[in-house]
């Protein structure tokens, strides 16, 4: 490759990043990396996780995945989203979770930020998930955001102890106080 040539990367290339704890992701053909989560921020996952699981094995209309899984989303995006919801199983293979999910969730850092509201919000629209969540446990605040026209559009927001019904998702309501419980931001 010549020098000043830019280099869109794919899947391929992602298989080649190092296991050196860091997060990899692929945007647009544009590597993206983060360190490891921080402890509040696996505790918000494995919380909301946890609920979003009871609700879906219930209705037995969908499967709820813990980063690290890979979201084959395109040949050059490649995510590690915090959480995947998959309403249609033919969508898990080997490599991971293949086509536009249900529902993404990204839980906010100061590290990731804007990138999760910006960039990524933009991809995974553009690419076709259906229901888009950003969890900002320093405002305990959930945010939730449904596709229409191409873009997201916000379906509803809570914070602190309220409990959130989830437009679009048969019956979800969310009680945000479960989240934040003895956790504390960064």
């Amino acid at each position: 490759m010549q020098d000043g040539l830019k280099r869109v990367l794919d899947y391929a290339d992602y298989l080649a990043a190092p296991d050196d704890g860091r997060r990899y992701e692929i945007v647009a053909g544009e590597l993206l990396v983060t360190p490891s989560p921080r402890p509040v921020h696996q505790r918000v996952v494995a919380r909301l996780g946890r609920l979003l699981s009871e609700h879906f094995d219930e209705r037995r209309r969908g499967e709820v995945f813990f980063s690290p899984i890979d979201l084959v989303l395109t040949n050059h995006d490649v995510l590690q989203p915090d959480l995947v919801v998959v309403d249609d199983r033919r969508q898990i293979s080997e490599r991971g979770i293949e086509g536009p999910p249900l529902l993404v969730v990204e839980v906010l850092s100061g590290r990731t930020a804007d990138r999760d509201r910006g960039l990524k919000a933009r991809r995974y629209a553009a690419l076709g998930v259906r229901h888009y969540w950003l969890v900002d446990p320093g405002a305990r605040r959930l945010q939730c955001y449904r596709l229409a026209r191409g873009s997201f559009e916000k379906s509803g927001e809570a914070e602190g102890d309220a409990t959130l019904p989830v437009p679009g998702l048969d019956g979800l309501d969310l009680p945000l106080a479960m989240l934040w419980a003895e956790s504390t931001a960064p």
